[in-house]
């Protein structure tokens, strides 16, 4: 997950102005509960439940959930390998400790630092209900800080590929919609998902559970990290420069998980691609994103395309984006 704040700079004000087309999702939109289509999905069966998301102010998207009965507001984070729950909610939500017999490790490693594994016994999802859930607790106070100066609902943790997966959910990031297969053991997939209109792109699953696409900046090949929890879709610093591609400062910085704040400038891109799907004139935010994407994959040494950003919520949004981790397709318009 990846949040924005601005920060003071003098003189930007047409810089602001000029950045906001990445970030008028995040920053314009006020917190709304959508309401599900009636023509897009099939009515409701006993394997699948469509279940209506909220869009927060940072362009997040968020479920109501129930942590051992207690209410709760998770972030669907497609860029999220394991579900976390915010570190100082693990009293409220009455979270224990992994037991000393069992196989699960006690702390797992998240860009590049170790956080602790609690077990909530009861993850309820609507009508899915998890039951002895493994969950990671981190210090989601960069989200906490940066909720309270948009006065809105802090999260309390997040929804991630561990979920995600099992559940062969599909995630509709412009209608606000998360369908979850309650029944994962039942054979069959959405009914009546209706694709017209959409080019399908494959997702490639890294063994950590992260979603990249094949697309192109500016003609070079390159990847895209698929990740709602991004307010925006982001480019890697190295990357562009690499590219020639002029840049502009602007007053937002970002932050993740174990990551400290770092700028973020702005770049336009004359078309980027995602698959099939050509976006023409397109600004994109960008930061340095080492630590949160593998040297490794943002400059790979057996000549293979790099990983050269992260494909955000802003992006996922305006172009119709709809993530089948079943099939494990995007689709975009």
């Amino acid at each position: 997950m990846l949040i924005s704040r601005p920060v003071p700079i003098s003189n930007h004000l047409s810089l602001v102005r000029r950045f906001l087309s990445i970030f008028c999702a995040a920053l314009a939109v006020i917190v709304e509960l959508a309401i599900a289509p009636q023509g897009a999905y099939a009515r409701a069966t006993p394997q699948f439940e469509a279940l209506p998301l909220v869009r927060s102010r940072q362009n997040h998207l968020l479920v109501r959930a129930f942590i051992n009965g207690k209410p709760a507001w998770l972030t669907v984070d497609s860029g999220a390998p394991v579900s976390a729950i915010a570190l100082n909610r693990r009293e409220y939500f009455r979270l224990k400790p992994t037991a000393a017999e069992s196989k699960l490790p006690a702390r797992v490693q998240i860009n590049g630092a170790f956080n602790s594994v609690a077990i909530a016994r009861e993850l309820r999802i609507g009508g899915l209900t998890l039951v002895d859930e493994p969950v990671v607790t981190v210090d989601f106070g960069y989200s906490a800080r940066a909720a309270r100066r948009l006065h809105e609902q802090e999260i309390d943790g997040i929804i991630g590929a561990d979920i995600l997966f099992p559940t062969r959910a599909v995630l509709d990031c412009e209608r606000q919609l998360l369908i979850l297969k309650t029944n994962p053991e039942v054979f069959g997939s959405v009914p009546g998902f209706d694709r017209r209109g959409l080019r399908a792109v494959p997702i490639q699953v890294s063994d950590d559970y992260n979603l990249y696409v094949n697309g192109s900046v500016n003609g070079k090949p390159a990847r895209l990290m698929i990740d709602t929890g991004s307010f925006a879709t982001l480019l890697h610093r190295s990357f562009v420069r690499r590219m020639r591609i002029a840049t502009q400062q602007t007053p937002y910085s970002s932050s993740a998980v174990n990551l400290k704040e770092r700028g973020v400038r702005v770049a336009r891109i004359r078309k980027l691609s995602v698959g099939s799907v050509d976006i023409i004139g397109k600004d994109v935010g960008v930061i340095d994103l080492e630590g949160l994407i593998h040297e490794r994959l943002l400059e790979p040494r057996d000549g293979g395309a790099p990983v050269a950003g992260l494909l955000g919520g802003e992006t996922l949004r305006s172009h119709h984006g709809i993530i089948d981790f079943g099939t494990r397709t995007l689709y975009l318009r």
